[in-house]
């Protein structure tokens, strides 16, 4: 039998758990759902949906006997990108740049297999893309993550390589010779492109962010439908580069001289 402090780190596990399994495309549960999610019992998931209710970070729907998450979650949220460095210094060029190109723009970054959107400034005209703040999207089909990927160690780039290129159009890059020759490419000319290989109709332009030793840390990509921006647009694909280099000015990349 489990003592009692591997129960108490069990269930802070499975409540961690349980509140990650909330997204945007599914933002409310029922306890069955979360039960058979999890893996666990349902009285289990009773027991920690009601302990996190009582401290706000989980609501019940009265009539329709879902779980979504609670203002307690949005409290955190915003002290968290608050007092994230790169979204302090990456707002006002996500604002110029939004201005200047008339599309969306983010920050990313990598974590694990995917690219994980901290920041985000969105256009005037908006269209509906999987890249919303705390979104997490595969990264060999998003450009950010290219970025990203392309600047890592080539362990990390075996282990995702391995772990299969999924397909998710018609323009998804799913050959591994021909994956590791677009990082090449992506390294040497310092951004790159996505053209519908994550959603159809729609294209994005990324380049790396380097903190003060020089490392890429963060990616910025600018994210619009393909009847408004071509990414292959040399201005826009040097404003983005641009906009790159002075957020890593601001994280402190210009006091080793590189920039």
């Amino acid at each position: 039998m489990k003592n009692n402090q591997e129960y108490l780190l069990s269930s802070v596990k499975n409540a961690l758990r349980l509140l990650r399994t909330f997204t945007m495309d599914e933002p409310e549960k029922k306890v069955t759902e979360l039960a058979v999610s999890l893996g666990l019992g349902k009285s289990t998931v009773s027991r920690l949906l009601a302990t996190l209710a009582s401290e706000g970070f989980v609501i019940k729907d009265p009539e329709t006997q879902k779980y979504r998450l609670g203002l307690s979650i949005l409290h955190l949220n915003t002290v968290l990108t608050s007092n994230l460095e790169i979204n302090r210094e990456s707002d006002p060029i996500l604002q110029r740049l939004v201005q200047e190109i008339g599309e969306t723009a983010h920050i990313a970054v990598l974590e694990g297999m995917d690219v994980v959107y901290l920041n985000q400034v969105e256009c005037k005209h908006p269209v509906k893309i999987l890249s919303h703040i705390g979104r997490r999207n595969p990264a060999h089909c998003t450009s950010s993550g290219k970025v990203l990927l392309a600047n890592s160690e080539e362990k990390v780039i075996d282990q995702y390589i391995e772990k299969g290129l999924q397909k998710y159009t018609a323009h998804t890059i799913t050959s591994s010779d021909d994956f590791r020759a677009a990082l090449k490419s992506v390294k040497e000319q310092e951004y790159a492109i996505s053209i519908e290989e994550i959603l159809e109709g729609v294209a994005s332009i990324a380049a790396p962010i380097r903190d003060y030793t020089g490392k890429v840390v963060y990616a910025i990509t600018v994210i619009g439908p393909v009847h408004r921006m071509n990414p292959h647009n040399i201005s826009i694909i040097n404003k983005v580069k641009n906009a790159a280099k002075e957020i890593s000015d601001r994280l402190g990349y210009w006091k080793n001289g590189s920039i």
